[in-house]
């Protein structure tokens, strides 16, 4: 039997998918999505294991990016700007790292709504998006007998529920551009775990789904920290597509 080439996609997500009502100041949504290998998911984990041991020794911490900017919920140490200053730093050698490829969607609510309407699933639609380009992506990768575990934090037993539903609609149905047989060749499992889980991957989405989710309200803005992922988007014939905006 021929060994298999283990690679994740976690998922993680910024603003909500609230389109009935939301807050016209951050009128996005967006799903983000960090791809991959079991060796680099060791890699990366060891490196923020050592900053949360030197921080915080051995107090339970989740890295979630709210938590960090408000310092709040453990990150009130934060409030030491030395630390603070030490901290960002630790922090941003290890996302700057190529170990990881950066595949996400935003959804823009304003015009999303003038074209399809306030009923649709915003997850759902970026969630589909994201796995056409993970295909495409670990095409590019050219590695064979790729296994793919999707891991995404769970919000609910509805929201999961019917998440899980449209999921399994994906990978027999396909999508516009890629067919079932395509997918099923890479996506093999589908986790949810809580955040309080604290599973490293959910984490570094997290992570990075704010400084994406800003520079796409405004590109123009001062933002350090996509400045630091930027280089781990998905690219292919110097196109961000790892970047998808939606409409």
């Amino acid at each position: 039997m021929a060994d298999f080439n283990k690679y994740y996609l976690f998922l993680d997500e910024c603003g909500d998918q609230n389109l009935a009502n939301f807050n016209p100041l951050f009128p996005i949504f967006t799903l983000c999505g960090i791809v991959l290998s079991e060796e680099e998911l060791g890699m990366i984990s060891s490196q923020l294991m050592k900053i949360k041991q030197k921080y915080w020794g051995n107090k339970k911490i989740i890295f979630h990016s709210r938590d960090i900017r408000k310092c709040e919920k453990g990150f009130e140490i934060l409030f030491d700007l030395d630390i603070k200053r030490e901290f960002y730093k630790a922090i941003n050698n290890v996302l700057g790292q190529k170990l990881y490829t950066i595949i996400c969607c935003a959804i823009l609510k304003e015009p999303y709504i003038r074209k399809y309407g306030k009923m649709n699933d915003v997850y759902a639609q970026s969630l589909s998006f994201i796995v056409e380009r993970t295909v495409f992506y670990l095409d590019s990768v050219g590695k064979p007998n790729i296994d793919l575990s999707v891991i995404i934090e769970k919000r609910g037993k509805k929201e999961d529920n019917h998440l899980l539903n449209y999921y399994n609609q994906l990978i027999d149905r396909g999508t516009y551009f890629v067919v079932p047989s395509r997918i099923k060749n890479y996506f093999k499992r589908f986790e949810m775990k809580w955040k309080s889980d604290d599973v490293i991957g959910l984490q570094i989405a997290d992570l990075i789904a704010y400084p994406i989710t800003r520079y796409i309200l405004d590109n123009r803005a001062v933002n350090p920290a996509y400045e630091i992922i930027k280089e781990n988007i998905y690219t292919e014939k110097e196109k961000l597509y790892g970047l998808k905006v939606f409409p």
